[in-house]
């Protein structure tokens, strides 16, 4: 069975639409239809039901579906190791917002010189946004906040973190959490032991810009939680109220259990 119809099909089938799942796989919609056609023709199903809003899933096509998500997955997975049977010449990298900032050009820079043939990928997340895509294999190996607690992950390193709550200085800050994105740890944490510390209500904002949130803590519009060498980093030690915390908030280098990197040894030894 051809993976590539089946990739077609999934996104389809996820999107609901021809159109949109074409889109997500940057084919053209005469495209997406031709290769769901050859699938159903392959099978000798029908795949699909097509309506005024879109397409949904046949009886044969819910029989399919979970069956065709396994598939490309194995199909990956075995292109992958066998790409890197020999070294690792793809390394996918999934790294949180405050990792980037602090430490992922030291790691690039480690990787380009003791391994200049390998090439490497990258996504920025929230820690459960990369967990979520390290276990679906997409993803080698990830830097998330907080030790993970998933059966099927691997520690490999990890990078200590000196985790602060940050304040206006020398006035009231409104009751608003600013954070980098819905899943982000930091956030999760500082929701918990503020509602623990009082019982007011805070307003949650999303701004995926550090520099940003750490002004708008200052003008007094909210508070954060912080890494202390990202503060440092944008020059704001001085500026803020800073309490130290105790959260266990470092950072973790992390694997599948059953697709570990060839350059295991190395990850776990760099110090960056």
């Amino acid at each position: 069975m051809d993976s590539n119809l089946l990739k077609v099909f999934i996104a389809v089938a996820d999107k609901k639409s021809i159109s949109l799942g074409a889109k997500e796989l940057n084919y053209t919609q005469s495209n997406a239809t031709l290769r769901i056609k050859q699938l159903e023709k392959n099978l000798g199903y029908e795949l699909f039901h097509r309506t005024n809003k879109g397409v949904i899933l046949s009886l044969e096509g819910e029989k399919l579906y979970p069956y065709a998500i396994d598939i490309v997955k194995k199909v990956e997975e075995a292109t992958l190791r066998m790409k890197n049977i020999n070294y690792q010449e793809l390394l996918r990298i999934g790294s949180t917002q405050s990792n980037t900032t602090i430490r992922l050009s030291k790691f690039i820079d480690r990787l380009d010189e003791d391994f200049k043939d390998m090439k490497l990928e990258f996504v920025v997340d929230s820690s459960l946004n990369l967990i979520e895509q390290l276990l679906d294999y997409k993803l080698d190996i990830a830097f998330v906040n907080g030790k993970p607690k998933h059966k099927d992950l691997e520690i490999l390193n990890i990078f200590k973190e000196n985790i602060v709550l940050v304040e206006p200085k020398d006035k009231e800050a409104q009751k608003t959490i600013f954070a980098y994105k819905n899943g982000c740890l930091n956030r999760i944490f500082l929701e918990e032991y503020l509602s623990k510390k009082e019982k007011n209500i805070y307003k949650k904002v999303n701004l995926e810009n550090y520099e940003l949130i750490l002004s708008c803590v200052k003008a007094g519009y909210g508070v954060a939680l912080f890494s202390k060498e990202i503060i440092e980093k944008f020059a704001y030690i001085e500026k803020l109220k800073i309490t130290q915390m105790d959260f266990n908030l470092d950072t973790y280098l992390i694997c599948r259990k059953d697709y570990i990197p060839m350059i295991e040894k190395y990850l776990r030894k760099i110090k960056i």
